[in-house]
C-alpha cells in the first residue's frame, strides 16, 4: 500500500478544491497515483453534483458589475440552497466571477459556465444554479445605472439616455440616476410605460374594471373605467409611479424637473429589477 502523506493530500485538495477526507480516500484508492485520484475526484464530483443539481436553490446573490468606463453593466442571479452558503466568502467570490464574465457575453451563463458550476457544486456541496443574466451597453449618450440591494438580495440595472454629452458629469444627472435604481428596487415596477404592457394584461383588467362598474350610470362608466386603468399604469409603470422619495411627483415629472435643471432632454430607455427567487 502506498504512503499517502499530508503533502500530497494538499497538492491534490489545492488542485481539485474538493474536501481533503475525499483526496486522502481517492489517492489510497489510485495506491498514491496523483493522476487516477483525480480522475477519480472528477467522476465521483460529476456524478455527485448531478444528484445536487434535482435539489431546490431559491437562495444566494444577485451581483452586478461595470466595466471600467461604466459604459457596460451586468446583473447576475446565482442560486445555494442555503443563506448560509450564500453568504460564504467562496461562493461571493464566485457569484462575482461571474457578473464579471456577464460583461463580455449575452449569452446564457449557466450554459456557458456549465464545467464551473458543476465544479462550484461539488466543491460546496449545494446545488448551485446560475438561474439568470444580463448586460447593458451604453447606446449613443447618457448613463447605466446600478444598485445591489438588502446584500444581494435585489438587484437593478438602468439606462438614462440625454442629448448632451456635457450633461453626464454633472451632479444633477448622476443623482437622478442613483435615485432611480433605488426607486426601482422599492416600488418593483413591472414595465417601463404603458406602451410596454400586453395588450392581453389591458384587456383582462378592463374586464374586470367593467363589471366593479355595474349599475353606474353609462354616460360615466367609460370615464370611470378610464380612471382605473390608469391608476394600474401608476402602479406597474415605472415612469408613470409616484417617485419613491416624493410619491406625489412622478417619475415622468421628475425626469422633466431636472431635465430643466441640466437644460437637457431626459429619457428613461430601458431597465431591469431581479429579486432573489422570483
Amino acid at each position: 500500500m502506498a504512503d499517502i502523506t499530508a503533502k500530497m493530500v494538499k497538492e491534490l485538495r489545492d488542485a481539485t478544491n474538493v474536501s481533503m477526507m475525499e483526496c486522502k480516500r481517492a489517492l489510497v484508492e489510485a495506491e498514491g497515483d496523483y493522476d487516477k485520484a483525480t480522475k477519480l475526484l472528477r467522476e465521483r464530483g460529476v456524478a455527485v453534483a448531478a444528484k445536487r443539481s434535482a435539489r431546490v436553490a431559491n437562495q444566494g446573490i444577485i451581483a452586478s458589475s461595470s466595466s471600467e468606463d461604466g459604459k457596460t453593466k451586468s446583473l447576475v442571479e446565482v442560486n445555494s440552497e442555503t443563506d448560509f452558503v450564500a453568504k460564504n466568502d467562496d461562493f461571493k467570490a464566485f457569484v462575482i466571477s461571474m457578473a464579471d464574465n456577464a460583461l463580455a457575453t449575452d449569452e446564457n451563463l449557466a450554459e456557458k459556465y456549465e464545467e464551473d458550476v458543476i465544479a462550484k457544486r461539488v466543491q460546496i456541496g449545494e446545488n448551485i444554479t446560475i438561474r439568470r443574466n444580463v448586460r447593458f451597453i451604453l447606446n449613443g449618450t447618457g448613463a447605466i445605472g446600478s444598485y445591489i440591494h438588502m446584500g444581494g438580495k435585489v438587484g437593478v440595472l438602468i439606462e438614462v439616455a440625454c442629448e448632451n454629452e456635457a450633461t453626464i458629469d454633472k451632479d444633477e444627472f448622476k443623482a437622478l440616476v442613483s435615485d432611480l435604481t433605488l426607486h426601482i428596487a422599492a416600488c418593483t415596477p413591472q414595465h417601463l410605460n404603458k406602451d410596454e404592457v400586453p395588450a392581453e394584461t389591458v384587456a383582462a383588467e378592463r374586464e374586470i374594471f367593467v363589471k366593479q362598474v355595474e349599475g353606474k350610470p353609462e354616460h360615466i362608466i367609460g370615464k370611470i373605467v378610464d380612471g382605473k386603468l390608469e391608476k394600474f399604469y401608476s402602479e406597474i409603470c415605472l415612469v408613470s409611479q409616484g417617485f419613491v422619495k416624493e410619491p406625489k411627483q412622478s417619475i415622468t415629472a421628475l425626469l422633466e424637473e431636472v431635465g430643466k435643471a441640466v437644460d437637457d432632454k431626459l429619457t428613461i430607455t430601458r431597465f431591469v429589477r431581479y429579486q432573489l427567487g422570483l
